[in-house]
């Protein structure tokens, strides 16, 4: 393979950067299950991750930046309503306060994260999404329509939810086996899987029709597969000899592809992640201790090789931030979360070096904002709208908390903030209002049952008192009554020193 071609590209430079271990979160009990999970989830406003639970399945939610950071405690709220092992997890691109997460349980769950994270565990849903016969192994939110979710089991069957209403609008029927992975195009309009049994599929979402499909890689480990913003779809899988692949194709010829490159001869699945403003894939294998990113373009060989980020130990899982929660001032254009077997969350930032501190256009075209370009209704009835778009020249902001809506069963994740006095039950900030409530009926309850309790040690003290008076008193009459021959009791400091 000819990774050492010298090329021309504003990206051939970039380089990664962990931070510092106080800057990372550490003590965190990353989960041991061998479902092929990235187990990390990331969004401007939290990091979410799948970890070692007893009793269920859990998640933990850590806010961004330095709000918490450095070792996390042992006793860390959780999020923890599920029976089983949580398998996958994935933040709403349209709610940074909403995250989807499938479990062995066979049960979707869609829960709200206040601001500022978890005070206590959190175990009531939104919403509970029932349809799955055996465990779910992956959740995806559709990228241009609002409260659309896409969850796959291994029954085999992919669902598509109005998570609004709770009710599936598409239930897909085309595989013989395990889904591995599912992606949706740039608009949404086209559904991308790869499945156990080698082929990928492209297949139309609002009906379940199968319009093109092939088989990727020869081997019978995991296979992932992408849209990329023009098109194109990329995979990763595994030769007969159980040598990694990646392939780039185009969709209506996917059994010839572009290009297939064998990397090497690791056995651990590899997750591309998919910078769709650069065109560059940063591939991560599972148990790797590498990242490798490449940069697709139009001229020959398509998918060049730009560098490794290498690390001294191999990682469980990673998760990726949106290009929105980047910081635009250092020419940062992507961070991971890393996790590995020591506990520790890794933040990883890539940077291209640039001299000038101005904003670099280049760098930063706009980029995919958090705004749902069309209505769940919409998307059913047949529209179709490309994401949303936002400039990130000022820097972006996370917007508070949106409205969970639970009342009004046609928009349960509205975010048009609630009025004041008129929020549904299940609103964002009537879940933060229940919350409160909740603690002020603690504290008052706790500080009941301190007044009771100081009110009965203020009894036992007088009581006490009491009882030592009586006693030396009664200890200075025996005294007196038993003295000496002068008919003068002990003095009375012997009397109290008996007492």
């Amino acid at each position: 393979m000819s990774f050492r071609v010298v090329r021309s590209s504003k990206f051939r430079h970039v380089y990664g950067q962990a931070l510092k271990r106080e800057q990372c979160y550490d003590n965190i009990r990353v989960s041991k299950s061998s479902w092929d999970s990235t187990f990390c989830a990331v969004n401007p406003k939290f990091i979410a991750i799948i970890v070692e639970s007893a009793g269920g399945g859990a998640f933990i939610v850590l806010p961004q930046g330095n709000k918490i950071s450095g070792r996390i405690s042992a006793d860390h709220p959780l999020v923890g309503g599920h029976k089983g092992p949580v398998l996958d997890i994935a933040w709403c691109p349209h709610n940074d306060n909403v995250i989807a997460s499938g479990s062995e349980d066979c049960v979707v769950k869609v829960w709200h994260i206040p601001d500022g994270g978890l005070i206590k565990t959190l175990t009531e849903p939104i919403v509970d999404l029932v349809y799955h016969q055996r465990r779910v192994g992956l959740v995806l939110w559709h990228p241009t329509a609002q409260n659309v979710l896409l969850t796959a089991g291994s029954d085999n069957q992919i669902v598509i939810w109005n998570v609004g209403t709770g009710e599936a609008l598409v239930e897909i029927d085309c595989h013989p086996d395990i889904v591995y992975s599912a992606c949706f195009n740039w608009d949404g309009s086209e559904l991308l899987t790869t499945c156990k049994d080698k082929k990928i599929r492209i297949i139309n979402p609002r009906t379940g029709e199968v319009t093109s499909e092939a088989i990727a890689h020869e081997g019978t480990k995991a296979t992932r597969a992408i849209f990329l913003r023009h098109g194109l779809v990329f995979t990763t899988g595994f030769s007969k000899m159980s040598e990694r692949q990646y392939s780039l194709r185009t969709p209506d010829c996917l059994e010839e592809p572009i290009v297939m490159v064998e990397l090497d001869t690791s056995n651990g699945v590899m997750f591309p992640l998919y910078d769709a403003d650069t065109n560059l894939i940063f591939l991560c294998g599972k148990g790797d201790s590498v990242i490798r990113y490449f940069e697709i373009t139009a001229e020959p060989p398509f998918v060049h090789y730009i560098n490794t980020f290498q690390t001294p130990d191999p990682q469980r899982g990673i998760g990726m931030m949106p290009k929105r929660g980047c910081d635009v001032t250092t020419c940062e254009i992507a961070r991971f979360y890393r996790l590995n077997n020591s506990g520790l969350c890794q933040v990883i930032t890539m940077t291209v070096p640039r001299k000038s501190e101005l904003f670099q256009e280049d760098l930063y075209p706009d980029t995919v904002g958090d705004t749902a370009a069309l209505t769940a209704e919409e998307w059913i009835g047949g529209r179709d709208a490309e994401p949303i778009v936002i400039s990130l020249k000022e820097g972006y902001k996370p917007p508070e908390s949106k409205t969970v809506s639970v009342a009004r069963k046609s928009n349960l994740l509205n975010k048009i903030p609630a009025k004041s006095g008129k929020a549904d039950s299940g609103g964002s900030s009537a879940v933060s209002e229940k919350a409160l409530q909740e603690f002020l009926d603690e504290i008052r309850k706790m500080k009941a049952m301190i007044v009771k309790h100081e009110n009965r040690i203020r009894a036992l003290e007088a009581e006490v008192a009491l009882s030592k008076s009586q006693h030396t008193n009664n200890s200075a009459i025996e005294d007196k009554d038993d003295g000496g021959g002068d008919g003068l009791g002990a003095p009375p400091h012997l009397a109290s020193n008996e007492v």
